[in-house]
């Protein structure tokens, strides 16, 4: 017996919104994280992606979007030293909001108390030892050495992840010998900004807005001509080992842009400072017993803008099947599927930021064609709608038994108006309370009887939908469609195959 369900390590994005979603099923989680304060250091700059999609199923894009500078900014990304232009589209198949990492961890550490979620700083994890039964870990926390045992233990602890270690669990990949650093600067005179975004360098000349690559490295830069704040990066190769802990200077970005540029560049008013250096790296399993990894801890992505929104994903894939197999209800190898689905996940994640490393890391005349045939194939809608789902993780469709039968399973639930008894509603609003979802929308008595023999596992709703997608849905916790009925199936058919999702998923069914 155990005070707690699942030991989490690490109070970063992915290990908060692991207890979040925990809790919000009901399981008992506990937070272990070695720093005794919250770390105000700028990593991550913003939140993007499909996890918007489901921080609006839960009911949390409006607390998001009130910390945003801008929370409906432009949908223009980087991609290697070239340009996503999603503006384009009528419907960007991505979207982002600039957050600082320091202030999504703040409001997902509020909404994990305010669930129940228990969280210790300053505690730091030894060593584990698991049976077959439980997973126990030593802890060091202020007042000493202690132990806790619980259900499972969820590594989120990051790329130098001591949990993954400690589990056994191989970490291939490369390391890219290069140093990134980023800011967020004003450029007082004599530098100019010209009138197309471009800078007048004294000693130097006009320097193009956008990437500038030079034998020494690369210079960007973009302003925005409202703020007058300016966002530049270097890239140099080097093979320092730098300490996470240790904050980029002004100073030493100074020094940087020096030796790519030539010459000394005025900054004044640093609104942020942050180093990184590229690793491509992949746990080779997610899960060791009753250890299961998340988060940088699971993978590292050779690119920006990708790896916190990824490792939040994991957390709301994972969240749901541990709660399942804590409340005893777990089918057979639902907590396996967590690998399967999220490496999976993670392998696509790493296609396209492995994709941005040969954009970006390339320098002769062969890679320069490369840049411009791909930047020219970006202007065409299909491809660029792609590119955008691929970047924001949105075309994601995992593996389901009978995922033949319908091509909506295994996708993320479109977020569909809806029209019931009480009034108008949406996908997202019947997500809130992070239960499985069955959706009737084609009044199928029938259907909705087969659901009731797994209530109150799962919440049953009958609606009408003004772009009727199938004739039900059977949502899971995380957003994904577990089954789908086409659109005027066979009774027989379609309750055959139903049962067999629900069974896949959800176990028995309830009193069975």
């Amino acid at each position: 017996m155990t005070d707690i369900d699942v030991i989490i390590v690490g109070a970063g994005p992915a290990g908060l919104t692991l207890a979040a979603e925990l809790s919000l099923a009901g399981v008992r989680p506990l937070v272990l994280e070695k720093h005794l304060v919250p770390r105000e250091t700028q990593k991550a700059s913003g939140i993007g992606g499909r996890i918007l999609d489901h921080l609006r199923f839960r009911g949390l894009l409006g607390r998001f979007e009130e910390l945003s500078s801008d929370p409906h900014i432009a949908p223009r990304f980087p991609f290697g030293t070239l340009q996503l232009d999603l503006t384009q589209l009528t419907d960007s198949p991505m979207h982002a909001m600039p957050i600082a990492q320091w202030e999504i961890e703040r409001l997902l550490d509020a909404h994990s108390r305010d669930l129940g979620a228990e969280i210790r700083r300053g505690h730091e994890v030894l060593g584990v030892r698991q049976d077959d039964d439980t997973v126990t870990a030593e802890v060091r926390g202020p007042d000493g050495t202690y132990e806790v045992t619980a259900r499972y233990l969820a590594g989120c602890d990051g790329g130098r992840s001591r949990i993954r270690e400690l589990a056994g669990i191989e970490f291939p990949g490369t390391t890219y010998p290069e140093v990134n650093r980023l800011a967020q600067v004003t450029l007082p005179a004599p530098v100019r900004l010209l009138d197309n975004g471009d800078i007048d360098v004294p000693g130097l000349g006009v320097v193009h807005a956008g990437f500038t690559r030079l034998d020494t490295g690369v210079f960007a830069f973009a302003t925005d001509p409202a703020s007058g704040v300016t966002s530049l990066m270097t890239t140099e190769n080097e093979t320092t080992e730098y300490d996470d802990e240790e904050p980029l200077t002004l100073a030493e970005l100074s020094a940087s842009v020096r030796r790519v540029l030539g010459v000394d560049l005025p900054m004044a008013d640093p609104k942020r400072l942050s180093r990184f250096t590229f690793k491509d790296r992949q746990a080779e399993s997610y899960r060791a017993g009753r250890i299961l990894l998340a988060g940088d801890a699971a993978h590292l992505l050779p690119a920006t803008g990708t790896a916190l929104n990824v490792g939040m994903l994991d957390s709301v894939n994972l969240a749901w099947k541990l709660a399942a197999d804590v409340q005893g209800w777990a089918p057979a190898g639902l907590v396996d599927t967590y690998h399967d689905e999220r490496h999976f996940a993670g392998a696509r994640a790493r296609l396209q930021t492995r994709a941005q490393v040969a954009l970006r890391r390339g320098r002769d005349e062969a890679d320069e064609a490369l840049r411009q045939v791909i930047q020219e194939l970006l202007q065409d809608e299909p491809a660029l709608r792609r590119m955008g789902a691929l970047v924001g993780h949105s075309d994601i469709r995992y593996p389901m038994p009978g995922s033949d039968r319908n091509a909506l399973t295994g996708a993320f639930a479109p977020d569909l108006t809806l029209h019931t008894e009480q009034g108008t509603t949406s996908v997202a609003e019947f997500m809130h309370a992070g239960r499985p979802v069955f959706l009737d929308l084609a009044d199928r008595p029938e259907l909705r009887a087969i659901a009731q023999e797994w209530a109150p596992r799962i919440d049953i709703h009958a609606a009408k939908a003004d772009d009727q997608p199938a004739d039900g849905l059977l949502i899971r916790p995380d957003g994904h469609i577990a089954w789908a009925a086409t659109i005027g199936e066979s009774a027989d058919t379609a309750a055959a195959t139903m049962r067999d999702a629900l069974e896949y998923w959800f176990g028995s069914a309830v009193g069975a």
